[in-house]
Order: structure tokens, then C-alpha cells, then sequence
């Protein structure tokens, strides 16, 4: 069997602040306080990640509507039953706050028995009723607009909870419904999720609906840094040849608090007997003692002569599995770290599932769903006593020549990486970039490293309270329209998460030795900005893109320059801040054409070549290079277009014969251009 190596391609440590789990004189948290600060909004978007506190901050904002504002209920939607325990009943004004959260256990829908259709009839007798809060399922909720009409829900507060869910395709009826209770303008909509973009980059709102909402965002790296006891987090994925249950004690560390998700039996990964690959872990942890009568966990002894207690939720058995997962949401152990020690599942165990001990989220196969995969790392992120670091693995079927299903794998591996740059950008603190000019100066609250700030110089500035930075780069073009300004402050992983999707994109930026970057960085990445914001003008859409390319290559330099210098993580301090300012003062100037120079998939290839063998990564080369492709139309269109600019700029077209790599590429695209024409011409 090979020794395969894991590689983190994320390492991110945290300043240990306390900040984000200490309480106001209204005992909420900053990110429950900044979304109350808003609460006079009809329709609020609360972007923040699991655990900041998205309950309890709806809680206060619903209270207020109710009291202060004039609605005359309060609907609370979950994509599924066992959520609904996140709202249950609160003392609120135990910790400050002038009113405690109470709902009448009949209203909380959740927990009545029988599917979602039986209790539509409920949602009716609610509204009658002089009670004011319900909690209910996605579900329940689609069926009861279905049956009462949008009219019934006049003068209420919807509160969408896991918003992800919800999709502008008119196949999906909540957001169909939503739409229209937009249109009405009758309602007033908290929306939360701690994962926006979704795995298969669709809109969750139209444009002209996602502009009424006011975002409230509360990012990863506030949250975890101002965790009191969680310092670092690693983001890694990790190759195997054979079955995977013999490579799985390679990154599983049975003194580790786990939660392994076995892949789905459609995936390549899967032997297609689940009950068989739980069994298979079990025997590798080691010795069978018997299951537990009271919880259903199953004892295993250790080779070190530890007794393992294992939740095992992939079982279909009913009885068994009721009874495994009835053991693990009692409240009664929800702070004992002992309780359990490893939890095996498959489709269960990730959105709102709480277990605050678990320090690796051990995933096998890849999971087609970003957002999926940013609701399964929620679940190692908890803060714990004596909990100091924690992880996140993806188990991959490394490609195999012989196999049949090599491109499906190569796929597969393209799509980690991507999952991989795209949590990088979720992780790190938050970019506001500005075009540096005669007039800029220092922005209050931003350290500006040792020499602080140069008035000569692109500057770089970071708030450790907000993780935040503020980086000046020379041609920056900023946005005019207020959406185009939305979309750069609040939308640039979502753009991020397009571009790093884009199949084509991914292979020719990790794989195609003749690449010119600009050929990603504008043409690949213009056209994305294009196709998702149709509505802006070229001015906007050139903005976005500028924003979007500066913050994943940033990010990508700021790893890099971190690496080589060996900058280590002292009192606190994030390698990634060190490495930006370290990237910024190495090039002494930075501008806007500099930064679309830089391959963003470089520093993934390097992490690649280390993760997996060198036949298997010539074998994946060798399938993309197969299918190279010559310029499109578009491109060629697109190309054009730049040409022309360089042209303003320059008095002259791009040069074929240029040393200048993207100059000899535009003026390729004008040649191509004008081939098609002239083909066209002579018929």
C-alpha cells in the first residue's frame, strides 16, 4: 500500500480575541447585535457563519417586528424538522433584553407528528389565532401559500431560515413563493444562511429582488477569530488508490473527536454497500466490544486499549438509528466531551446538527455542493474548552489510468481544488480595495505595519477587530451604481465561486503550459461577470471583475509569499495578513495589471503536485490536454474588444509578433476575427 501525504492547502490561525462569544448589556454577541442595528429593515439578509448565533439573532429582530413595528406574526421556516429545535423557547431577558421567546409548543410545527402536507391545516388555524410566533418546515410553509395564497400571510414576518434553499429557478417553488411575496410588498423577510452561493451556481434571488434586501454579513474570520478557545483551522484533500476504508486511519486520528461522511453510493468512491464500509472503519479503529444498551453507539477498543464510542446514523434500521440519533441531541450531554467520540453517517449529521467537541470533519468523496461541503467544515468549527485546533479533510479516489472512469475522477479532483480556493476566500478577512491617487491617505482604525502608512506608496491596512483590510491598487476602476457597489462588497465569493466552477477555467489554469493569465484573469472571468450581471453596464462589470480577480489572487499571493518567507503564526497574527503585505511591499507598486497577470490556479498546482503521485498528475495532464481547445468566437470577440482599448491607450492595435504574451493573444483575436469574416465574405 502507497504512504499517501496529506496536504493542508488552508491553514488558518485565529488571534483567540473572545470577542465574538462575548454578550452586550442585551446579552447578544456582535453579530446579533449588528444584525439587531438593522432591525427596521422589511427585507434583511443575515450572511454569517453556523454557530454565530443566526437563531437567537432572528429571535430578537422577530420580537421587535412583533412589538415595536406593527406585524402581527412571526413565521419561522426550516428545510427540515430537527432544525426547529433551534427556535425553541428562550429567557432572553435573563441575559438583558426586555422580552423572552416563547413559543406555544402546538405552533412549533416541527415537532407535531405526521408529513408536511397534515399540517397545512394548522398554518390556517395559527393565523386565526391570537398566538403570534409558528415555527414550521420549508415545506409546510410552500403548501400552506399554495393553499391559502400569498394574501394570507399580509402583514407577517417570514423568517427563511438555511436560505441557501431557496432558488430563482422556477422549479423551485419557494423561491417562486418568495418572489411573489416580494411583489406584494405585504410582508416584511429575515433571510439567513451561513452559505450563500450555491454548489450549482444559481441565483438564489433575482437581482431586482436581491437589491430591497438589506445584508447584514458577518464573516468566518470575525467569527473565528473571536472564538476564545479555537485557534486554527486546516482545509485539506487527500489522494488514496483502493478502497478507501484501508487508507482512512492515514488522516483519521482516533483521539480526535470525528465525523466521517461516507460517500454517497453513487459516487466513484463508494463500494456500494454502505452497511459493509461502516463495518470496514470499525474494524480499522479496532477491537468490537458491543453497542451501548442506553445509546445505541457501538464500543470499539483502540489499539492503545481506549474504549471508542461510535455513532453509527448510516444504519437504516429505525430502532437503531432513532435511538443513536435521540443520544446525541440530548441536552442533557450536549457539554460532555465524552459522550461520544467518533459519529459515522452518510446524508445526516451537517446543516444545523450541533456537536460542539468534533475537531475533523473527515469527508470521503468529493460532494458536488459547495455550500454542502461549507455546512460540513460548520460542523468542526464550534469553539470548545480545551478545543485549540480543528479540521476538515475531502477523501479522494486518486485517477488511475486504468481505470475507465479516468476523466469522471479527473473531474472530481478539478472540483476539490476549486471547493479547496473557493473556502480559502471564505476563511480569509474580508478585502475593501480602493484606487490609490494623489489624495488617498489612511483610513482610521487600519494598521499599516511597521513603517505605517506611505503616502508614496500602495498601501495596505488591516482592522483586527473587523478582519478587514483596506488595499490601495494603482488603476483600480471602483464601481458607480449602487448594485455595482453591493456587489463588490458583498458579492465577490459568490463571483469567486463561479469562476472557480468553470471547468475550462480550472484545467487550462492548472494544466496549459502556454496559458497567458490575462486569458482567465479578463477574458474567462469578464465573461462570468457578463452572463451572472447582465444588468450592469460595462463600466460596473469591469469593476466587479477587477475586485473579484484582486481578492482570490491576493489571497493566492498572500499564501505564497507567507510560504517562502516562513512568516509563522506569533501572538496571533494570520501568516495570510503577513503574507498580503509582504506581496504588496515585493512589488512595490500594485496595480490593477499586475494582479491580472497572476495565474490564479499556480499555488493550487504546486499544493497538487505534492498531494498526489507524479504518474497520477501526468495521467490527469495528459486527459485535459486531449481536448484542448482553439478560441471561440466569443473569445475571439471578446479579445477584440481589449484590443481596442489597448489601441486608446497605446495609439497603436497588439502586435502579433510581440514579445508580450496577452498583447500576441489580443491580436490573435482580431486575426481570428477577421478570418471569420473573410470566410464568411467568400461564402
Amino acid at each position: 500500500m502507497n504512504q499517501t501525504k496529506s496536504v493542508p492547502s488552508v491553514s488558518v490561525t485565529y488571534a483567540q480575541s473572545g470577542n465574538s462569544t462575548k454578550s452586550n448589556e442585551l446579552g447578544m454577541r456582535p453579530m446579533q447585535e449588528r444584525a439587531y442595528e438593522k432591525r427596521g429593515e422589511q427585507y434583511l439578509l443575515i450572511k454569517s457563519p453556523p454557530a454565530s448565533g443566526k437563531s437567537r439573532a432572528l429571535m430578537f429582530i422577530a420580537l421587535d417586528k412583533l412589538h415595536n413595528q406593527g406585524l402581527r406574526k412571526a413565521i419561522i421556516t426550516v428545510p427540515e424538522k430537527s432544525i426547529g429545535s433551534s427556535f425553541a423557547d428562550e429567557p432572553l431577558s435573563k441575559f438583558g433584553f426586555w422580552a423572552d421567546w416563547q413559543v406555544v409548543p402546538k405552533w412549533n410545527l416541527c415537532n407535531a407528528p405526521g408529513g408536511d402536507e397534515g399540517k397545512v391545516g394548522a398554518v390556517k388555524t395559527f393565523l386565526d389565532s391570537d398566538d403570534r410566533i409558528l415555527v414550521a418546515t420549508h415545506a409546510t410553509f410552500r403548501f400552506a401559500v399554495d393553499k391559502f395564497g400569498i394574501e394570507a400571510f399580509d402583514d407577517c414576518l417570514i423568517a427563511i431560515d438555511e436560505f441557501h434553499h431557496v432558488s430563482a429557478n422556477p422549479d423551485n417553488k419557494l423561491g417562486a413563493h418568495l418572489a411573489e411575496l416580494i411583489a406584494r410588498d405585504k410582508v416584511h423577510v429575515v433571510a439567513m444562511t451561513g452559505s450563500y452561493f450555491r454548489g450549482d451556481a444559481e441565483a438564489v434571488l433575482m437581482p431586482r429582488d436581491e437589491a430591497k434586501f438589506d445584508t447584514v454579513t458577518y464573516t468566518y474570520y470575525e467569527q473565528l477569530n473571536g472564538y476564545k478557545y479555537l485557534k486554527s483551522l486546516d482545509i485539506g484533500y487527500f489522494f488514496y488508490t483502493g478502497a478507501y476504508a484501508d487508507d482512512i486511519l492515514k488522516v483519521l486520528d482516533p483521539t480526535e473527536k470525528t465525523i466521517i461522511h461516507i460517500p454517497s453510493v453513487n459516487s466513484r468512491e463508494s463500494t456500494k454497500d454502505k452497511i459493509r464500509e461502516v463495518e470496514h472503519i470499525i474494524e480499522e479503529l479496532g477491537e468490537w466490544q458491543g453497542t451501548d444498551p442506553v445509546t445505541g453507539f457501538q464500543l470499539v477498543k483502540s489499539g492503545d486499549g481506549r474504549i471508542l464510542r461510535i455513532a453509527d446514523l448510516v444504519d437504516d434500521d429505525p430502532s437503531k438509528r432513532d435511538r443513536v440519533s435521540a443520544a446525541l441531541k440530548d441536552p442533557a450531554r450536549k457539554n460532555n466531551r465524552d459522550h461520544v467520540d467518533i459519529i459515522i453517517a452518510l446524508g445526516m449529521a451537517k446543516e444545523g446538527f450541533d456537536w460542539i467537541w468534533c475537531e475533523h470533519a473527515l469527508t470521503v468523496g468529493y460532494r458536488s455542493s459547495l455550500t454542502e461541503i461549507v455546512q460540513i467544515i460548520g460542523r468542526a468549527t464550534r469553539d470548545a474548552e480545551g478545543k485549540t485546533r480543528a479540521r476538515f479533510t475531502n477523501l479522494i479516489a486518486e485517477p488511475d489510468a486504468s481505470e475507465e472512469a479516468v476523466t469522471e475522477a479527473v473531474n472530481d479532483t478539478l472540483k476539490a481544488i476549486a471547493a479547496s480556493l473557493l473556502m480559502e476566500q471564505v476563511l480569509a478577512p474580508r478585502f475593501n480595495f480602493t484606487p490609490k491617487s494623489t489624495t488617498s491617505g489612511p483610513q482610521e482604525g487600519y494598521d499599516y505595519g511597521e513603517g505605517g502608512y506611505d503616502q508614496n506608496s500602495c498601501n495596505v491596512g488591516f482592522n483586527e477587530d473587523t478582519g478587514q483590510f483596506q488595499i490601495e491598487i494603482k488603476g483600480l476602476v471602483t464601481p458607480k451604481t449602487k448594485e455595482g457597489e453591493r456587489i463588490c462588497q458583498e458579492d465577490l465569493n459568490e463571483v469567486i465561486a463561479t469562476f472557480v466552477q468553470d471547468k475550462p477555467t480550472v484545467e487550462r489554469g492548472l494544466f496549459d503550459e502556454e496559458l497567458v493569465p490575462e486569458e482567465l484573469t479578463q477574458v474567462r472571468m469578464g465573461k462570468i461577470i457578463k452572463d451572472r450581471y447582465p444588468e450592469l453596464d460595462d463600466h460596473d462589470q469591469e469593476a466587479v471583475r477587477q475586485h473579484a480577480i484582486a481578492a482570490l489572487n491576493l489571497t493566492q499571493k498572500a499564501k505564497e509569499a507567507a510560504l517562502e518567507a516562513g512568516v509563522a503564526d506569533k501572538a496571533g497574527n494570520n501568516a495570510l495578513i503577513q503574507g498580503v503585505r509582504k506581496f504588496a511591499m515585493d512589488v512595490r507598486e500594485l496595480d490593477i495589471d499586475l494582479i491580472d497577470r497572476i495565474n490564479p490556479f499556480s499555488e493550487a498546482y504546486a499544493i497538487l503536485a505534492k498531494a498526489m503521485s507524479e504518474e497520477s498528475l501526468k495521467q490527469v495532464a495528459a486527459v485535459i490536454s486531449a481536448k484542448k481547445v482553439q478560441l471561440t468566437p466569443e473569445e475571439a470577440r471578446d479579445l477584440a474588444k481589449r484590443a481596442l482599448k489597448f489601441k486608446q491607450e497605446r495609439g497603436r492595435l497588439p502586435s502579433i509578433t510581440s514579445p508580450d504574451a496577452w498583447e500576441k493573444r489580443m491580436a490573435e483575436g482580431v486575426a481570428f476575427l477577421a478570418r471569420m469574416k473573410q470566410e464568411a465574405s467568400n461564402g
